[in-house]
Protein backbone atom coordinates (compact mmCIF):
# COMPACT_ATOMS: atom_id res chain seq x y z
CA UNK A 1 0.00 0.00 0.00
CA UNK A 2 1.36 3.43 -0.94
CA UNK A 3 1.47 6.05 1.78
CA UNK A 4 0.49 9.45 0.31
CA UNK A 5 3.19 11.37 2.08
CA UNK A 6 6.82 12.31 1.77
CA UNK A 7 9.49 10.26 3.51
CA UNK A 8 10.73 13.58 4.87
CA UNK A 9 7.59 14.15 6.93
CA UNK A 10 7.79 10.66 8.39
CA UNK A 11 11.46 10.82 9.41
CA UNK A 12 11.82 14.50 10.41
CA UNK A 13 11.75 15.66 14.03
CA UNK A 14 8.37 16.94 15.17
CA UNK A 15 7.49 20.46 14.11
CA UNK A 16 7.25 23.23 16.68
CA UNK A 17 3.62 23.82 17.70
CA UNK A 18 1.91 25.88 15.02
CA UNK A 19 1.07 29.45 16.00
CA UNK A 20 -2.01 31.10 14.52
CA UNK A 21 -2.59 34.79 14.05
CA UNK A 22 -5.29 35.71 16.54
CA UNK A 23 -5.53 39.47 16.07
CA UNK A 24 -4.15 42.48 14.25
CA UNK A 25 -0.39 42.97 14.14
CA UNK A 26 2.16 45.67 13.27
CA UNK A 27 5.78 44.77 12.42
CA UNK A 28 8.73 46.26 10.60
CA UNK A 29 8.80 43.44 8.02
CA UNK A 30 6.10 40.95 6.99
CA UNK A 31 7.23 37.87 5.07
CA UNK A 32 4.82 35.94 2.89
CA UNK A 33 5.95 32.31 2.75
CA UNK A 34 7.28 30.02 5.47
CA UNK A 35 9.83 27.98 3.52
CA UNK A 36 13.60 28.20 3.31
CA UNK A 37 13.62 31.66 1.70
CA UNK A 38 11.18 33.29 4.08
CA UNK A 39 12.62 31.74 7.23
CA UNK A 40 16.21 32.59 6.28
CA UNK A 41 15.16 36.19 5.66
CA UNK A 42 13.32 36.29 8.98
CA UNK A 43 16.39 35.05 10.85
CA UNK A 44 18.60 37.80 9.49
CA UNK A 45 15.99 40.48 10.12
CA UNK A 46 15.28 39.35 13.69
CA UNK A 47 18.97 39.16 14.51
CA UNK A 48 19.36 42.72 13.21
CA UNK A 49 16.85 43.87 15.82
CA UNK A 50 13.82 44.53 13.61
CA UNK A 51 10.39 43.07 14.24
CA UNK A 52 9.33 40.47 11.69
CA UNK A 53 6.42 38.12 11.11
CA UNK A 54 6.35 35.13 8.76
CA UNK A 55 2.93 34.42 7.25
CA UNK A 56 2.58 30.89 5.88
CA UNK A 57 -0.63 29.78 4.14
CA UNK A 58 -0.20 26.15 5.23
CA UNK A 59 2.11 24.70 7.82
CA UNK A 60 5.81 25.52 7.84
CA UNK A 61 7.61 23.77 4.98
CA UNK A 62 4.36 22.91 3.18
CA UNK A 63 5.74 23.92 -0.22
CA UNK A 64 8.92 22.95 -2.01
CA UNK A 65 11.09 23.44 1.08
CA UNK A 66 9.55 20.37 2.68
CA UNK A 67 9.15 18.34 -0.51
CA UNK A 68 12.36 18.79 -2.49
CA UNK A 69 15.07 16.24 -3.17
CA UNK A 70 17.33 17.53 -0.40
CA UNK A 71 20.37 17.78 -2.68
CA UNK A 72 22.65 20.71 -1.97
CA UNK A 73 24.11 21.52 -5.38
CA UNK A 74 26.52 24.47 -5.51
CA UNK A 75 25.87 25.55 -9.06
CA UNK A 76 23.34 27.55 -11.04
CA UNK A 77 21.76 25.54 -13.88
CA UNK A 78 23.02 27.91 -16.57
CA UNK A 79 25.25 25.90 -18.91
CA UNK A 80 28.29 28.15 -19.29
CA UNK A 81 29.63 31.39 -17.81
CA UNK A 82 28.60 33.28 -20.96
CA UNK A 83 24.95 32.36 -20.29
CA UNK A 84 25.13 33.91 -16.84
CA UNK A 85 26.95 36.94 -18.21
CA UNK A 86 24.21 37.40 -20.79
CA UNK A 87 21.45 37.03 -18.18
CA UNK A 88 22.76 39.47 -15.57
CA UNK A 89 25.36 41.63 -17.31
CA UNK A 90 28.98 42.34 -16.44
CA UNK A 91 28.32 44.11 -13.14
CA UNK A 92 26.63 41.12 -11.51
CA UNK A 93 28.33 38.26 -13.32
CA UNK A 94 31.25 37.77 -10.92
CA UNK A 95 29.04 38.30 -7.87
CA UNK A 96 26.47 35.71 -8.89
CA UNK A 97 29.09 33.20 -9.99
CA UNK A 98 30.86 33.49 -6.65
CA UNK A 99 27.59 33.47 -4.71
CA UNK A 100 26.29 30.31 -6.38
CA UNK A 101 29.57 28.41 -6.12
CA UNK A 102 29.75 29.28 -2.41
CA UNK A 103 26.07 28.55 -1.71
CA UNK A 104 26.52 24.96 -0.51
CA UNK A 105 29.32 25.92 1.87
CA UNK A 106 27.17 28.76 3.20
CA UNK A 107 24.27 26.42 3.93
CA UNK A 108 26.37 23.81 5.71
CA UNK A 109 28.03 26.61 7.72
CA UNK A 110 24.56 27.84 8.75
CA UNK A 111 23.48 24.35 9.81
CA UNK A 112 26.63 23.92 11.91
CA UNK A 113 26.38 27.39 13.45
CA UNK A 114 22.84 26.82 14.71
CA UNK A 115 23.25 23.08 15.28
CA UNK A 116 20.19 22.18 13.21
CA UNK A 117 19.61 18.38 13.26
CA UNK A 118 18.87 17.55 9.62
CA UNK A 119 21.21 14.69 8.62
CA UNK A 120 23.47 17.19 6.86
CA UNK A 121 26.40 15.65 5.02
CA UNK A 122 28.74 17.37 2.60
CA UNK A 123 30.04 14.27 0.84
CA UNK A 124 29.92 15.62 -2.72
CA UNK A 125 27.59 15.69 -5.72
CA UNK A 126 28.19 13.59 -8.84
CA UNK A 127 26.61 14.50 -12.18
CA UNK A 128 26.90 11.55 -14.55
CA UNK A 129 26.84 11.81 -18.36
CA UNK A 130 24.09 9.88 -20.16
CA UNK A 131 25.87 9.82 -23.55
CA UNK A 132 29.13 10.80 -25.24
CA UNK A 133 27.75 14.07 -26.57
CA UNK A 134 26.60 15.02 -23.07
CA UNK A 135 30.05 14.11 -21.72
CA UNK A 136 31.76 16.40 -24.21
CA UNK A 137 29.45 19.31 -23.42
CA UNK A 138 29.64 18.69 -19.68
CA UNK A 139 33.43 18.60 -19.60
CA UNK A 140 33.77 21.67 -21.77
CA UNK A 141 31.36 23.60 -19.56
CA UNK A 142 32.93 22.34 -16.33
CA UNK A 143 36.33 23.47 -17.54
CA UNK A 144 34.93 26.94 -18.16
CA UNK A 145 33.38 27.06 -14.69
CA UNK A 146 36.62 25.81 -13.14
CA UNK A 147 38.27 29.01 -14.37
CA UNK A 148 35.85 30.81 -12.02
CA UNK A 149 36.61 28.56 -9.04
CA UNK A 150 34.13 25.69 -9.39
CA UNK A 151 36.74 22.98 -8.63
CA UNK A 152 34.93 20.28 -10.60
CA UNK A 153 36.71 16.93 -11.01
CA UNK A 154 36.24 14.56 -13.94
CA UNK A 155 35.39 10.90 -13.33
CA UNK A 156 35.94 7.95 -15.66
CA UNK A 157 33.94 4.72 -15.78
CA UNK A 158 35.78 2.91 -12.97
CA UNK A 159 35.22 5.77 -10.51
CA UNK A 160 31.64 6.33 -11.63
CA UNK A 161 30.79 2.69 -10.99
CA UNK A 162 32.68 2.60 -7.68
CA UNK A 163 31.23 5.83 -6.28
CA UNK A 164 27.67 5.53 -7.56
CA UNK A 165 26.78 1.93 -8.37
CA UNK A 166 24.84 3.33 -11.33
CA UNK A 167 24.71 1.57 -14.70
CA UNK A 168 24.62 3.15 -18.13
CA UNK A 169 27.00 6.02 -17.33
CA UNK A 170 30.64 5.94 -18.38
CA UNK A 171 31.79 9.35 -17.14
CA UNK A 172 30.80 12.11 -14.75
CA UNK A 173 31.73 15.29 -12.91
CA UNK A 174 32.24 15.57 -9.16
CA UNK A 175 31.64 18.67 -7.06
CA UNK A 176 33.13 18.05 -3.64
CA UNK A 177 31.20 21.00 -2.17
CA UNK A 178 27.83 19.34 -2.79
CA UNK A 179 25.89 17.24 -0.35
CA UNK A 180 22.50 16.50 1.13
CA UNK A 181 20.12 17.40 3.94
CA UNK A 182 16.83 16.05 5.22
CA UNK A 183 14.81 19.01 3.93
CA UNK A 184 11.80 18.80 6.24
CA UNK A 185 14.11 18.44 9.23
CA UNK A 186 16.02 21.49 8.02
CA UNK A 187 12.95 23.68 7.56
CA UNK A 188 11.53 22.64 10.92
CA UNK A 189 14.86 23.20 12.62
CA UNK A 190 15.23 26.60 10.98
CA UNK A 191 11.72 27.47 12.15
CA UNK A 192 12.77 26.85 15.75
CA UNK A 193 15.94 28.92 15.29
CA UNK A 194 13.96 31.79 13.80
CA UNK A 195 11.47 31.82 16.67
CA UNK A 196 14.30 31.73 19.20
CA UNK A 197 15.76 34.81 17.51
CA UNK A 198 12.53 36.70 18.16
CA UNK A 199 10.63 36.36 14.89
CA UNK A 200 6.96 35.46 14.87
CA UNK A 201 5.98 32.57 12.60
CA UNK A 202 2.30 32.05 11.86
CA UNK A 203 0.92 28.95 10.16
CA UNK A 204 -2.40 28.76 8.29
CA UNK A 205 -2.15 32.50 7.73
CA UNK A 206 -2.86 33.09 4.02
CA UNK A 207 -2.42 36.64 2.76
CA UNK A 208 -5.57 37.42 0.79
CA UNK A 209 -4.54 40.85 -0.51
CA UNK A 210 -2.35 43.80 0.34
CA UNK A 211 -2.09 47.49 -0.45
CA UNK A 212 0.22 50.37 0.40
CA UNK A 213 -1.26 53.35 2.25
CA UNK A 214 0.34 56.16 4.25
CA UNK A 215 3.84 54.73 3.78
CA UNK A 216 3.01 51.25 5.12
CA UNK A 217 1.77 47.98 3.69
CA UNK A 218 -1.61 46.71 4.86
CA UNK A 219 -2.19 42.98 4.54
CA UNK A 220 -5.43 41.07 4.95
CA UNK A 221 -4.44 37.81 6.63
CA UNK A 222 -7.40 35.50 7.10
CA UNK A 223 -9.52 38.41 8.32
CA UNK A 224 -6.82 40.02 10.46
CA UNK A 225 -4.92 43.19 9.61
CA UNK A 226 -1.13 43.10 9.47
CA UNK A 227 0.79 46.28 8.74
CA UNK A 228 4.48 46.53 7.88
CA UNK A 229 6.96 49.00 6.46
CA UNK A 230 8.33 46.29 4.17
CA UNK A 231 6.87 43.09 2.71
CA UNK A 232 8.99 40.21 1.43
CA UNK A 233 7.24 37.74 -0.86
CA UNK A 234 9.00 34.36 -0.73
CA UNK A 235 6.59 31.99 -2.45
CA UNK A 236 8.65 30.70 -5.42
CA UNK A 237 6.73 27.95 -7.27
CA UNK A 238 3.66 28.57 -5.13
CA UNK A 239 3.32 32.22 -6.15
CA UNK A 240 -0.23 33.33 -6.88
CA UNK A 241 -1.92 36.59 -7.87
CA UNK A 242 -0.89 38.46 -4.70
CA UNK A 243 1.83 40.32 -6.63
CA UNK A 244 0.82 41.19 -10.16
CA UNK A 245 2.77 39.23 -12.76
CA UNK A 246 4.83 37.19 -10.30
CA UNK A 247 3.13 33.86 -10.96
CA UNK A 248 3.49 34.28 -14.70
CA UNK A 249 7.19 35.11 -14.46
CA UNK A 250 8.10 31.48 -13.80
CA UNK A 251 7.29 28.13 -15.39
CA UNK A 252 5.90 25.67 -12.81
CA UNK A 253 7.12 22.08 -12.92
CA UNK A 254 7.15 19.31 -10.35
CA UNK A 255 9.90 17.61 -8.45
CA UNK A 256 8.59 14.01 -8.31
CA UNK A 257 10.10 11.56 -5.84
CA UNK A 258 9.69 8.16 -4.32
CA UNK A 259 11.40 6.36 -1.47
CA UNK A 260 11.63 2.95 0.13
CA UNK A 261 11.58 1.75 3.70
CA UNK A 262 15.03 0.71 5.00
CA UNK A 263 16.58 -1.80 2.59
CA UNK A 264 18.81 -4.82 3.07
CA UNK A 265 22.51 -4.35 2.40
CA UNK A 266 22.18 -6.54 -0.69
CA UNK A 267 19.74 -4.02 -2.14
CA UNK A 268 21.28 -0.69 -1.15
CA UNK A 269 24.90 -1.60 -0.45
CA UNK A 270 26.33 -0.99 -3.95
CA UNK A 271 24.55 2.37 -4.32
CA UNK A 272 26.41 5.61 -3.49
CA UNK A 273 28.50 3.83 -0.84
CA UNK A 274 30.47 6.94 0.19
CA UNK A 275 27.42 9.14 0.64
CA UNK A 276 27.48 11.19 -2.56
CA UNK A 277 24.32 12.46 -4.17
CA UNK A 278 23.78 11.85 -7.89
CA UNK A 279 21.97 13.36 -10.85
CA UNK A 280 22.49 13.03 -14.59
CA UNK A 281 22.67 15.08 -17.78
CA UNK A 282 19.40 13.97 -19.34
CA UNK A 283 16.92 16.66 -20.31
CA UNK A 284 14.53 15.08 -17.81
CA UNK A 285 17.06 14.40 -15.12
CA UNK A 286 17.09 11.67 -12.54
CA UNK A 287 18.45 12.34 -9.07
CA UNK A 288 18.99 9.96 -6.21
CA UNK A 289 20.46 9.50 -2.74
CA UNK A 290 20.55 7.01 0.08
CA UNK A 291 19.51 7.97 3.57
CA UNK A 292 21.42 7.28 6.79
CA UNK A 293 18.54 5.00 7.83
CA UNK A 294 18.98 2.78 4.76
CA UNK A 295 16.12 4.17 2.68
CA UNK A 296 16.65 4.83 -1.02
CA UNK A 297 15.26 7.98 -2.68
CA UNK A 298 14.88 8.41 -6.43
CA UNK A 299 13.38 11.37 -8.28
CA UNK A 300 12.81 13.20 -11.54
CA UNK A 301 10.74 15.92 -13.18
CA UNK A 302 6.96 15.78 -13.40
CA UNK A 303 4.08 17.81 -14.76
CA UNK A 304 0.41 18.61 -14.25
CA UNK A 305 -1.63 15.74 -15.58
CA UNK A 306 -4.64 17.22 -17.37
CA UNK A 307 -6.76 14.39 -15.93
CA UNK A 308 -5.77 15.54 -12.47
CA UNK A 309 -2.73 14.74 -10.35
CA UNK A 310 0.94 14.74 -11.23
CA UNK A 311 2.45 12.90 -14.19
CA UNK A 312 5.93 11.43 -14.36
CA UNK A 313 5.97 8.83 -11.60
CA UNK A 314 5.81 5.96 -14.07
CA UNK A 315 9.02 7.16 -15.67
CA UNK A 316 11.04 7.22 -12.47
CA UNK A 317 9.64 3.83 -11.40
CA UNK A 318 11.01 2.35 -14.62
CA UNK A 319 14.30 4.25 -14.44
CA UNK A 320 15.25 3.35 -10.87
CA UNK A 321 16.01 -0.38 -11.38
CA UNK A 322 17.63 0.34 -14.76
CA UNK A 323 19.96 2.81 -13.07
CA UNK A 324 20.54 0.74 -9.94
CA UNK A 325 19.93 -2.97 -10.73
CA UNK A 326 19.89 -4.01 -7.08
CA UNK A 327 16.64 -2.04 -6.66
CA UNK A 328 14.71 -4.37 -8.97
CA UNK A 329 11.61 -5.52 -7.14
CA UNK A 330 11.85 -3.15 -4.16
CA UNK A 331 8.69 -1.49 -2.86
CA UNK A 332 8.52 2.26 -3.32
CA UNK A 333 6.42 2.99 -0.28
CA UNK A 334 6.43 6.79 -0.39
CA UNK A 335 5.63 9.00 -3.36
CA UNK A 336 5.34 12.77 -3.35
CA UNK A 337 5.88 15.90 -5.39
CA UNK A 338 6.29 19.66 -5.03
CA UNK A 339 6.35 22.70 -7.27
CA UNK A 340 9.63 24.08 -8.57
CA UNK A 341 9.90 27.35 -10.49
CA UNK A 342 11.94 27.88 -13.66
CA UNK A 343 12.87 31.33 -14.87
CA UNK A 344 13.34 31.91 -18.57
CA UNK A 345 17.04 32.80 -18.17
CA UNK A 346 17.59 30.03 -15.56
CA UNK A 347 18.88 32.36 -12.85
CA UNK A 348 17.12 33.49 -9.64
CA UNK A 349 15.23 36.76 -9.78
CA UNK A 350 14.97 39.58 -7.23
CA UNK A 351 12.26 42.19 -7.83
CA UNK A 352 11.04 45.35 -6.12
CA UNK A 353 7.78 46.10 -7.96
CA UNK A 354 6.73 48.81 -5.49
CA UNK A 355 8.38 50.73 -2.64
CA UNK A 356 8.91 48.39 0.28
CA UNK A 357 7.77 45.29 -1.65
CA UNK A 358 10.52 42.78 -2.38
CA UNK A 359 10.20 39.42 -4.13
CA UNK A 360 12.77 36.65 -4.64
CA UNK A 361 12.17 33.43 -6.56
CA UNK A 362 13.20 31.13 -9.40
CA UNK A 363 15.77 28.60 -8.19
CA UNK A 364 15.48 26.32 -11.22
CA UNK A 365 16.01 23.09 -9.31
CA UNK A 366 18.84 24.43 -7.12
CA UNK A 367 16.62 25.71 -4.35
CA UNK A 368 18.02 23.97 -1.28
CA UNK A 369 21.15 26.10 -1.33
CA UNK A 370 20.07 29.11 -3.40
CA UNK A 371 16.87 29.77 -1.46
CA UNK A 372 18.91 30.40 1.68
CA UNK A 373 21.18 32.77 -0.23
CA UNK A 374 18.13 34.60 -1.59
CA UNK A 375 16.55 34.81 1.86
CA UNK A 376 19.70 36.35 3.29
CA UNK A 377 19.89 38.90 0.47
CA UNK A 378 16.19 39.76 0.68
CA UNK A 379 16.77 40.54 4.35
CA UNK A 380 19.73 42.77 3.51
CA UNK A 381 17.59 44.60 0.98
CA UNK A 382 14.76 45.04 3.50
CA UNK A 383 17.24 46.35 6.06
CA UNK A 384 18.49 49.05 3.71
CA UNK A 385 21.39 47.60 1.73
CA UNK A 386 21.52 49.49 -1.60
CA UNK A 387 20.47 47.45 -4.62
CA UNK A 388 23.84 47.93 -6.27
CA UNK A 389 25.53 46.14 -3.35
CA UNK A 390 23.48 42.93 -3.66
CA UNK A 391 24.69 39.86 -5.59
CA UNK A 392 21.41 39.69 -7.53
CA UNK A 393 20.30 42.49 -9.83
CA UNK A 394 16.98 44.06 -8.87
CA UNK A 395 14.86 43.76 -12.01
CA UNK A 396 11.32 44.30 -13.25
CA UNK A 397 9.04 41.26 -13.12
CA UNK A 398 9.26 39.67 -16.58
CA UNK A 399 6.62 37.62 -18.33
CA UNK A 400 7.73 34.06 -19.14
CA UNK A 401 7.25 33.89 -22.90
CA UNK A 402 4.78 31.30 -24.19
CA UNK A 403 4.14 30.15 -20.65
CA UNK A 404 0.51 29.08 -21.13
CA UNK A 405 1.12 26.64 -24.01
CA UNK A 406 4.15 25.23 -22.21
CA UNK A 407 2.08 24.55 -19.12
CA UNK A 408 -0.74 22.99 -21.11
CA UNK A 409 1.59 20.94 -23.31
CA UNK A 410 4.06 19.92 -20.62
CA UNK A 411 3.10 16.25 -20.72
CA UNK A 412 3.55 15.86 -24.46
CA UNK A 413 6.74 17.94 -24.50
CA UNK A 414 8.27 15.91 -21.69
CA UNK A 415 7.33 12.65 -23.36
CA UNK A 416 9.22 13.77 -26.48
CA UNK A 417 12.24 14.85 -24.43
CA UNK A 418 12.21 11.57 -22.56
CA UNK A 419 12.22 9.62 -25.81
CA UNK A 420 15.33 11.48 -26.96
CA UNK A 421 16.97 10.94 -23.57
CA UNK A 422 16.23 7.24 -23.57
CA UNK A 423 17.55 6.72 -27.10
CA UNK A 424 20.82 8.44 -26.20
CA UNK A 425 21.12 6.73 -22.84
CA UNK A 426 20.48 3.24 -24.18
CA UNK A 427 23.07 3.76 -26.92
CA UNK A 428 25.71 4.17 -24.19
CA UNK A 429 24.62 1.33 -21.90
Amino acid sequence: MQIPDALWRVTAPDAAPAERLEGDLAVDVAIVGGGFTGLRAALAIAEAGSTVAVLEAGDVGFGASGRNGGQVNPMLPVAVPDDLHKAVGPTYFERMAETSLRSADDLFDLIRAYQIPCDARQKGWIRVDHCRAARDVSRRNATLWNSHGADFEFLEREDVERLTGARGYATGTLSARGGAVQPMALVRGLDRVVRAAGAQVFSFAPVKNMARRDGRWHLDVAGHAVTAETVIVATNGYSDSLVRGLKKSVLPLYSTQMATDPLDESEIGPILPEGHTISDTRRLIMYARREPGGQMCFGGIGFDNLRGGVGGFGWIERDAPETFPSLKGVTWRYKWSGHIALTEDRVPHLHEPAPGLICGLGYNGRGVAMSHVMGRELARCALGTPAEDLPFPVTKIPAYKFRAPQVLGAGLAMAALRLRDQMEWKSEA
